[in-house]
């Protein structure tokens, strides 16, 4: 499991750290490791071109002494001073007694369009409200470059702890951190401008509770529910699904094709489209009844394309079993009856609805996606999973929120976002938490939309097709199935 921690938390750590070593030593650590990383991109050393953009933080100290490392190898170093005053003193001693220049005023432009390697060491982690006008148009002389760019730490202009970019801000194509990932370069949109990240160990100690965590293969195979010589289908689990109109049946159709591939042994249908739902899947269960007297159920999935019919929403929030809450049941439910639930609730809005959800335009959750998930999983004290590029699982209660990266574009397509509500209700049914649920489901989910797309555009029953390879990949080649 990948986790990242907040800066408050990294500088503790490093405070700590660098109490036992000697002074400089921690710097050290993490210039070894960048100049490794410049090295490893750039392939040749001898006569490359180096740019080092070094601001008045640590990360321009970290950036100057990785560049020293570079210049006693043969490049031709020069470090654009952002901060002359405040530059890190050690670090510009050795870069110029390795053989590097200094820039000061002037000839940076010039410098930057002819160089192989630009090393952005600007601004650290602690850096908010986007970059300065001169650290800007340095960025947009980087833009125009067909420099390889290495981020320090993480790029400039982004901001470490909730992944917001406030105007102009480094592209990477390779980012380099110490210690830990910070939760930045995980999330969308400054996801987008780490490019491949690269871990460098500095000997942190840090909580065993992090502030964000990305499962990977290992953690969702241990979690997925595998049945025994001694289970049948109501042992593990039986989801029901509240889903379709007579506009949107297809919604129904593809609820319970991602219910049927989610592990639970049957699936429950109740709703308008019930011949759509039979002649595409005869195994499913349907009731010509509301949700009360469809039979026992072990979860709930209610929302998809069900139009305007709230009573079956609130019939669904009124069982005490778990209820996943999704597409127009986003609309219809009672905020109270969602508070009030004792039994789990499982919300999955994309940006859209979540901004309907907390009354604010939707571009500014895309913009801070993880202040969103976090205020709507307190507003409705319910786990929410807020989908999108980088698809965030937020529980409350001081849990870690879990992002998951495994899909592709081609996932934005209509009636991929009921695949996945069918799959996740399926492994509530099968016993697993809201938070695991949702990330599990979210993590299948993304694996199967590039398993179906292949680089080229795809639909969401394809995907749902895809789910039971994605599934038995997570495991290991000698045991697919446990």
């Amino acid at each position: 499991m990948r986790t990242a921690y907040s800066v408050e938390t990294v500088r503790t750590a490093e405070r700590e750290l660098m109490a036992r070593l000697p002074e400089g030593a921690l710097m050290q650590r993490a210039a070894a490791g960048l100049a490794a990383a410049c090295t490893d991109l750039l392939g040749r050393v001898y006569g490359s071109r180096v740019v080092l953009l070094v601001g008045s933080g640590d990360n321009g100290g970290d950036a100057l002494y990785a560049g020293a490392r570079l210049a006693r190898r043969g490049a031709g170093v020069a470090a654009v001073l952002l901060a002359p005053e405040r530059t890190h003193e050690g670090g510009l001693v050795a870069l110029r007694r390795a053989g590097g220049t200094v820039v000061r005023d002037g000839g940076a432009e010039e410098l930057v369009l002819r160089a192989d390697l630009v090393v952005d060491g600007i601004v650290g982690i602690g850096g908010k409200g986007g970059l300065r006008p001169e650290a800007a148009a340095l960025v947009a002389v980087v833009e125009r470059s067909r420099a390889a760019v290495v981020a320090v730490d993480l790029p400039s202009g982004v901001e470490a702890d909730t992944g917001e970019v406030r105007g102009a801000a480094v592209r990477a194509d390779l980012t380099v951190t110490f210690g830990t990932h910070k939760p930045g370069l995980l999330i969308d949109p400054a996801r987008e401008y780490a490019g491949s990240v690269r871990l460098v160990d500095i000997g942190l100690e840090l909580p065993e509770e992090a502030e964000l965590e990305a499962l990977q293969d290992v953690d969702v195979a241990r979690l997925l529910p595998v049945p025994s010589a001694e289970s049948d289908k109501y042992r593990r689990g039986v989801v029901g699904i509240v889903a379709g109109s007579a506009r949107y049946p297809g919604a129904a159709v593809l609820a319970v094709a991602g219910a049927l591939r989610g592990g639970a042994g049957a699936v429950r249908y109740v709703g308008p489209a019930k011949d759509e739902v039979l002649a595409r899947f005869p195994e499913t269960l349907v009731s010509d009844g509301g949700p009360r007297k469809a039979g026992r159920v072990q979860a709930w999935v209610a929302g998809p394309g069900v139009g305007d019919d709230a009573d079956a929403v609130a019939e669904v929030l009124a069982a005490d079993v778990p209820v996943l809450v999704d597409a127009d049941g986003l609309r219809l439910a009672d905020r109270e009856a969602v508070r009030g639930r004792t039994a789990p609730t499982l919300m999955t809005p994309h940006a859209g609805e979540a901004a309907a959800l907390l009354g604010v335009r939707r571009e500014e959750v895309e913009a801070g996606r993880l202040v969103a998930v976090r205020e709507l999983a307190a507003a409705y004290r319910a786990t929410v999973l807020l989908k999108g590029s980088t698809t965030l699982v937020a529980a409350g209660g001081g849990s870690a929120v879990r992002v998951n990266a495994t899909g592709t574009p081609w996932l934005a397509t209509a009636g991929s976002g009921d695949v996945l509500s069918g799959l996740a209700g399926s492994l509530l049914a099968a016993g697993l938490s809201g938070r695991d649920a949702g990330s599990v489901a979210a993590y299948l989910h993304g694996l199967a939309g590039r398993f179906a797309a292949e680089g080229a555009p795809t639909v969401a029953h394809a995907v749902a097709d895809e789910l039971p390879a994605a599934w038995r990949g997570v495991f290991p080649p000698a045991h697919p199935t446990r």
